[in-house]
């Protein structure tokens, strides 16, 4: 007795699964990046209430987005800034969940000591300086950098970025009114007098207004630019990494086993190199 194996019914079952794998692989990646965005505008709803709590002559703008010649994209989009009579506070949010790795000078920083970040201090004075570029020169020596991050993380950073003497802070969202609160008062003791007028903020808030960029399309393309140049950035760390062991290598040690015949065309880390 024979048995017909239905070659195109199969094929057509694989094909089908195949495809709705992928389907639902897209799906749990749209679902994964939906609750992504979720979690992080809720975040920012959290700061804007806190914000929101401070005295009427303090003013607090959210979601500015101003030209920045220096910047890939040509815009700085800052999260928060509170402009207060004793000070300027720049807060750039967070919504990582982990340990964070991270110093005063590293212009890269780690989550879980194994995922990279630029600097959120570094992204910040890129922020701060096209702030300054909008302003009169003389508000620009009133900046205080803050950079928030979710209770969901652990610090492991300078000592120094949680002392409340520094103008460079990193918080957790849940403590930014406080630490806004003890800077104002330390900066009270030291100049007696505001450092900003009721006149200054409104001027200073006014112009930022103006600067600021609400055109929907040129804000979509900004987001779409940073999507694609980290996405660029995490393919050139993926390719960079070792045949055998898959451990990430420099930029050096790949143009030097690409170039070597030795090698087939592959890429190994230095350990790996002695055993081909």
């Amino acid at each position: 007795m024979y048995f017909f194996f239905p070659f195109g019914k199969k094929k057509q079952e694989l094909k089908d699964t195949a495809v709705a794998t992928t389907i639902n692989t897209n799906q749990s990646k749209m679902d994964d990046e939906y609750w992504a965005n979720r979690k992080g505008e809720l975040g920012e709803y959290k700061i804007d209430i806190q914000l929101d709590q401070f005295p009427k002559n303090y003013k607090h703008i959210s979601d500015l987005m101003i030209q920045n010649t220096y910047s890939s994209t040509g815009y700085s989009q800052i999260d928060h800034m509170m402009i207060t009579p004793y000070g300027i506070f720049v807060i750039e949010t967070k919504n990582y969940q982990g340990t964070i790795y991270g110093g005063k000078n590293r212009k890269t920083w780690l989550v879980n000591g194994k995922f990279k970040m630029m600097s959120p201090l570094v992204q910040n004075y890129g922020h701060i300086q096209a702030i300054k570029n909008s302003i009169d020169l003389k508000y620009h020596e009133f900046f205080i950098s803050m950079v928030s991050f979710t209770k969901r993380c652990t610090f492991k950073i300078d000592e120094e970025l949680r002392k409340i003497q520094s103008n460079e802070l990193v918080v957790y969202d849940i403590e930014l009114t406080e630490f806004i609160n003890r800077k104002v008062a330390i900066n009270k003791l030291v100049h007696k007098k505001p450092i900003l007028s009721d006149q200054d903020i409104e001027s200073i808030y006014n112009t930022l207004l103006d600067a600021n960029i609400s055109d929907s399309e040129i804000r979509k393309q900004h987001v779409e630019n940073i999507k694609n140049k980290k996405y660029e950035s995490a393919k050139k760390s993926e390719d960079n990494k070792c045949f055998v062991c898959q451990k990430p290598v420099s930029d050096k040690v790949k143009t030097f086993c690409l170039s070597n015949k030795k090698f087939s065309g592959n890429i190994y880390c230095f350990e790996h190199q002695k055993n081909i």
